[in-house]
């Protein structure tokens, strides 16, 4: 093969870490100081005067408080730059408008996390089919599920290597996420058919060829209010609402600005785990679902969506308020649940992986507009889930996702493609592309 034919790759690998009791705790410490070092940084930085805001200042700072600060020592030096790395790249985010300002990190909200920058300080070895061992400053060899082959040993280069990890705690435990670095064989062309996509809360992916994939969980209840537990079965439905419902007779007890008793946070730790199962649980038909589209076709077409204003609250002003608060709520939370954007970051690394390409176009008026005559009519869509086409001369008639997945194919294919421009989409027509007069 030419060299043109190989190219590096990077690409994250999570693995359940099992703990003893004591490496849990040390753990814990360490998660702790990092957030802890984090708001020391931010008070820091906030109250200096902007002139004498440096890096080098930061890292002297940083360095003296892990001196005269016994509890902050326990977490490694290179961890503690990396929080003084990930702090300066979130105001450089801030300055690109690409998030909001770094701001404190409250002890019961923040995700426990502690980064591992270099990854020869992992040592990571293999002593089983199913586990794997791996060295984590401070706390020592710790075993990890082995559910993927890593480049590890003999199989570790230059080009393929771990560079570093992250270590993560949820609802279910601590996890480690290698960052790996691979040299592999460029994929050739995808040359399977074109397929557009709509994502929608009753239907979760409708493709236009009618290949629809659906988790079969429905996204409401017999009454038709919104299920924001559809991913528990009916045993952990039943367990999450006794849960509830005794946290929320703990918390009553609790005067304004008393710390929550142990028993109360045992409680919220239990509700964590059924949320942690359920976030699992839609992540991995995700995953399988995104990998047998892009294995599939060679051309995905999804809408340029704005999902944080989708699910803006309706409540509106006390002098200008809302309308259907209740049934907007439901719909919002539902799109949440679906994880719209995720579905699309994974396709997009997906489909590069096996040789296909994604593209977005412009998403006004595809649930809109018949997709067999092309008229937009007003009136179009029955309920949530029908549409019919108003125009005398068509009556096309069938489901509501499906007609708009077939008009997101219909605007790539004459040449409406959407590219991202300093933060909104500009529609561009390529180049020899006609517009249909039919479909």
């Amino acid at each position: 093969m030419g060299e043109l034919a190989w190219e590096k790759r990077q690409f994250g690998h999570r693995a359940r870490l099992a703990l003893t009791p004591a490496q849990a705790r040390l753990m814990d410490d360490q998660a702790h100081a990092a957030r802890t070092m984090w708001n020391c940084l931010h008070d820091w930085w906030t109250m200096l005067p902007k002139d004498k805001r440096s890096l080098a200042a930061a890292d002297a700072a940083i360095r003296q408080a892990r001196k005269e600060i016994d509890w902050l020592a326990v977490l490694p030096a290179q961890a503690a730059q990396a929080v003084l790395k990930s702090y300066v790249q979130a105001w450089r985010n801030c300055w690109d408008r690409r998030a909001d300002e770094p701001n404190f990190k409250a002890r019961l909200r923040a995700v426990m996390s502690v980064d591992i920058p270099q990854g020869r300080d992992l040592q990571i070895k293999r002593v089983h089919r199913r586990w794997g061992m791996v060295n984590i400053p401070k706390v020592g060899r710790v075993r990890f599920r082995w559910t993927r082959d890593l480049p590890v040993g003999k199989l570790a280069n230059r080009e393929n290597r771990i560079t570093g990890a992250r270590l993560v705690k949820d609802g279910l435990g601590w996890h480690i996420a290698f960052r790996v670095q691979t040299l592999e064989l460029k994929p050739e062309p995808h040359t399977g058919p074109e397929i557009g996509i709509d994502a929608g809360v009753s239907l979760p992916l409708a493709l236009s060829d009618g290949n629809h994939q659906d988790h079969g969980r429905p996204a409401r209840l017999p009454d038709g209010t919104a299920d924001r537990d559809k991913w528990l079965n009916p045993q952990e439905k039943a367990k999450l609402l006794r849960l509830e419902q005794r946290a929320a007779h703990r918390k009553s007890f609790r005067k304004p600005k008393e710390r929550s008793s142990n028993r109360l946070n045992r409680t919220y730790d239990q509700i964590k785990q059924l949320r942690a199962k359920a976030t699992r649980r839609v992540v991995d038909w995700q995953h399988q679902t995104t990998t047998h589209l892009a294995r599939t076709y060679g051309t995905v077409v999804v809408e340029q969506l704005n999902i944080t204003n989708m699910v803006k609250s309706a409540k509106g002003t006390i002098e200008e308020p809302g309308t259907n608060v209740a049934q907007k709520s439901g719909l919002n939370r539902s799109i949440s649940q679906e994880a719209w954007g995720r579905t699309v970051t994974m396709l997009t690394y997906k489909t590069g992986r096996y040789g296909g390409t994604l593209v977005k176009v412009p998403a006004p008026n595809t649930s809109l507009r018949c997709s067999a005559c092309g008229f937009l009519t007003p009136g179009s869509r029955e309920g949530q889930a029908t549409f019919v086409c108003k125009n005398p001369d068509c009556g096309w008639c069938g489901n509501a996702d499906w007609n708009a997945a077939r008009n997101i194919l219909h605007l790539y294919r004459i040449g409406l493609v959407a590219i991202p421009a300093a933060g909104r989409a500009v529609v561009r027509r390529t180049r020899g592309a006609k517009p249909a007069t039919a479909r």
